[in-house]
């Protein structure tokens, strides 16, 4: 038996994971799971509590932890993931194994946009920085973090994604 899809949501703070994932969600009739909602749910911890209080380290175990329960689901979903999630303990080979990976590739200044107008204090990654802290700070996630998104299955570039963008790529993909 064929197991239902998983198509994972995997990209920059800001790129639109979690509004595309539930978009996108809809669209297939299918359970959107936003990975740190799950974290904080589980752990009944805020993301920002786990990271001052047991550090990065513990953080990223939870996160490879409860990204394998997700992906272990019986259920079709769509799952935004946070934006280090694919570059830790071998998550981007497990995110393509049980799934579809989509790296939603958004331009610097549409993330950086996005995360001042957002309140980028909501995100603990960014609290306390001025726009310049935040483009610079965004610039050298990049250079860390492209490399695993590339690794991606399908890869959406630019500021307009759509979900039809993606269910053509899907359609692609799978014929290929």
């Amino acid at each position: 038996m064929k197991s239902p899809l998983k198509i994972v949501l995997v990209g920059m703070p800001g790129s639109g994971k979690s509004t595309f994932g539930r978009q996108i969600a809809k669209q297939l009739n299918f359970t959107f799971i936003d990975l740190d909602q799950v974290i904080e749910k589980e752990t009944g911890k805020k993301i920002r509590e786990i990271f001052t209080l047991e550090g990065e380290g513990k953080f990223r175990e939870y996160e490879t932890f409860f990204l394998e329960k997700t992906l272990a689901s019986e259920d079709g979903l769509v799952l935004s993931t946070g934006g280090g999630t694919p570059c830790f303990n071998d998550n981007m080979e497990v995110i393509n194994q049980k799934g579809v990976s989509v790296y939603l590739d958004v331009s610097l200044e549409e993330i950086n946009k996005r995360l001042l107008r957002d309140q980028t204090g909501k995100r603990p990654m960014f609290a306390g920085l001025d726009e310049g802290e935040i483009t610079l700070k965004l610039k050298n996630l990049i250079l860390q973090r492209e490399f695993y998104y590339l690794k991606s299955k399908i890869i959406l570039s630019g500021e307009d994604i759509s979900t039809d963008h993606l269910l053509s790529a899907l359609m692609g993909f799978f014929k290929n």
